[in-house]
Parts: structure tokens; C-alpha cells; sequence
């Protein structure tokens, strides 16, 4: 079972990924109140593709929890019973988490698939907890940082929760973003711990290694300005104007994020440099600036072209794997074979 570990934990990486990627897809297409309750949806397990379904129907059985919408609003069935010919409101009570009672099902399916994700994510997560008992009396570490990967994505499913309670506040969209990028970091802190001792021989440099962490740290303020930048657009969007004009007066954290940019390409470009004058071995640094330059040109293709189909969710995306290569760069870094100040 030992040799599981490892490609578990890998594949747990790939599907938590896949959860930001399908987390990305919800705001791209507003999909995040498709469901409006937790865990179900609609009170299903797998929700309805068709609004009759959602509608009050004579002679038809319904299950305890399982929701219809009348009069605009949301109502719950009480316990399991067969409705006669006429509506009965002694049977039903009002949904108190909040009053949202649309019902897209391109929306809902959406905002379904990226449950299914987090729930694969989950299980995979507690496989490789799991089987890193298996190296308990060895490495203690594994079963530890497994266990609070485990943790966190059980608070990462109730924060989920909360998200839709709330109708997507936009504090716990952020945290909901930031708890998925610390989950991520242990996972590759995981991996690497589990593969020290084979890696390729680098050359340590401390200054280098201190840009890499300011870096990182710059990537995640970027992160949490493009959330409050994508929020604005959102309020602009929900107001009905065009795309063309959703940046038309943009907020001042617009500025300072695509500000921002710039620094980080500068960052990039300095480890780049540094690496290949020094010797150091990190070759990551080159796809690192890769994919600084793949987000600005996505960023200003949804500036000047209209936010394009898709440049939203490649923008989410490209910041994750981003910090993702930073983050494992810089446990790299921490193999000290030879040094060079």
C-alpha cells in the first residue's frame, strides 16, 4: 500500500485543481447560486433539468427536504408525503437561508459538476490520508499534513456552504479561493517531502530564494485584488450593461492590480536572469515567466476585446498553477547541495 501514496496524493493535486478550474467556470457564467441549497440541490441529489420539476404538481410524491418554487420563493417539504389534488401550505415551509428562487438549469448543472469535483477532490484527499498510515512509523509528517489537508477540505465544503447561504458574498469568495490555494500548497509540500532525498542536485542562493517567497507573496495579493476586481465587474454586469462598458470607470484596485503587473513580470524576469547567470538548476523559473506573460495577455485581452469567452476562467486558472510552481520552487530551494551568496 505504500507505493500508493504517492500517485494518490498526485491525483488529488490534479482534482483539486480541477475543482478551481470548475470553481472558475461558476463565475465566468454567474453559475454560483444554480444551486441554491447545501449539499444538495434543489433538494436533489441530482438536480432537475427543467423548471416543471421544481413546480408544485397534484398527486405527486415528495420526499423530506426536497424544494419547489411558488410564488418566487423557495419552499421545502416538511417530511415525506403524496400531494392531493390542491396545494397545502401545512405541508411545505418557507427556505430561511436566503430568498433566491431562480432557476437556470445550464446554472444549476454548472454549479453541480463543481460539487462533483470538490467531492472527488475529497475522496482522493482521504485516500492518500489514508494511506499515509501505512508510513506512520517512518515519516509521522505524511499522516500529520494529510490529516489537515483532510481538515481543510472539509472547512473548504462548509465555507462552500456559506458562499451560497450568503448569495456569494464576495469576503467569503476570496476565502473560499485562499483556504483552496493553502490546500494546494500542502499537497505539494506532501510531495515533495515524500520525494526528498531524489531530487535534481540545485544550487542554493539565499537571495534568490528570498525573491522566490516575495514573489509568492506578491501572487497572492494579485489574487485578492483580481477577486475584488472581479466582484466590481460582476455588480457592473448584473446591472445589464454591455461588456463594453464594464470597465468603463473601474475601481481603483483595477489600477493597482494591473499596476501590479508589471512587478511581477519584473520578478520573473530577475529569476530567470539569476538562475541562468548563477547556475542554480531551476529550470521552473522559465515557465514561471511563461505564465506571468500568458496573464497579461489574458488580462489585456479581456480589457480591450470585451472579456471574450473563457479569458475570465483562463485569467482564475493561470494564477493557480502560477502560485503552485512558486510554492514548489520554493521548497526546491530549500535543498541546500551547494551554496553561492
Amino acid at each position: 500500500m505504500k507505493n500508493y501514496f504517492l500517485p494518490i496524493t498526485k491525483i488529488a493535486l490534479v482534482l483539486v485543481y480541477l475543482v478551481i478550474i470548475a470553481g472558475a467556470l461558476v463565475r465566468m457564467t454567474g453559475s454560483g447560486m444554480g444551486c441554491p441549497d447545501w449539499p444538495k440541490c434543489f433538494g436533489y441529489y441530482i438536480p432537475p433539468t427543467q423548471e416543471s420539476e421544481l413546480l408544485f404538481a397534484p398527486n405527486k410524491s415528495y420526499n423530506k427536504g426536497m424544494v419547489i418554487i411558488k410564488d418566487e420563493s423557495l419552499l421545502v417539504a416538511k417530511e415525506d408525503f403524496t400531494t392531493t389534488s390542491s396545494f397545502s401550505e401545512a405541508n411545505w415551509e418557507k427556505y430561511t437561508k436566503h430568498d433566491y428562487a431562480i432557476f437556470n438549469p445550464f446554472h444549476t448543472w454548472v454549479e453541480y459538476i463543481n460539487r462533483l469535483c470538490g467531492a472527488l477532490a475529497g475522496i482522493a484527499c482521504f485516500a492518500s490520508f489514508i494511506l499515509a498510515f501505512w508510513h506512520w512509523k517512518t515519516n509521522k509528517k505524511l499522516t500529520l499534513y494529510a490529516f489537515i489537508i483532510c481538515v481543510l477540505m472539509g472547512f473548504q465544503a462548509w465555507l462552500g456552504k456559506t458562499v451560497v447561504d450568503s448569495v456569494l458574498n464576495p469576503v467569503k469568495i476570496t476565502t473560499h479561493m485562499l483556504v483552496a490555494f493553502l490546500i494546494v500548497a500542502l499537497q505539494l509540500y506532501l510531495i515533495f517531502y515524500f520525494q526528498k532525498g531524489k531530487e535534481k542536485t540545485f544550487v542554493y542562493n539565499n537571495k534568490f530564494k528570498n525573491v522566490l517567497l516575495f514573489a509568492l507573496g506578491v501572487t497572492l495579493i494579485q489574487v485578492v485584488l483580481g477577486t475584488s476586481v472581479r466582484e466590481f465587474i460582476d455588480h457592473i454586469a448584473e446591472t445589464g450593461l454591455p461588456k463594453e462598458f464594464w470597465l468603463q470607470n473601474p475601481s481603483v484596485t483595477f489600477y493597482i492590480h494591473r499596476s501590479f503587473s508589471i512587478l511581477v513580470t519584473l520578478i520573473a524576469v530577475y529569476l530567470v536572469y539569476t538562475n541562468a547567470k548563477l547556475k542554480l538548476g531551476f529550470s521552473k523559473v522559465k515557465l514561471i515567466l511563461a505564465i506571468v506573460l500568458l496573464e497579461i495577455f489574458s488580462g489585456i485581452v479581456m480589457y480591450y476585446f470585451d472579456f471574450p469567452f473563457g479569458t475570465q476562467t483562463v485569467h482564475i486558472v493561470l494564477a493557480s498553477v502560477l502560485f503552485g510552481i512558486q510554492f514548489y520552487l520554493v521548497l526546491e530551494n530549500t535543498i541546500k547541495r551547494k551554496s553561492i551568496s
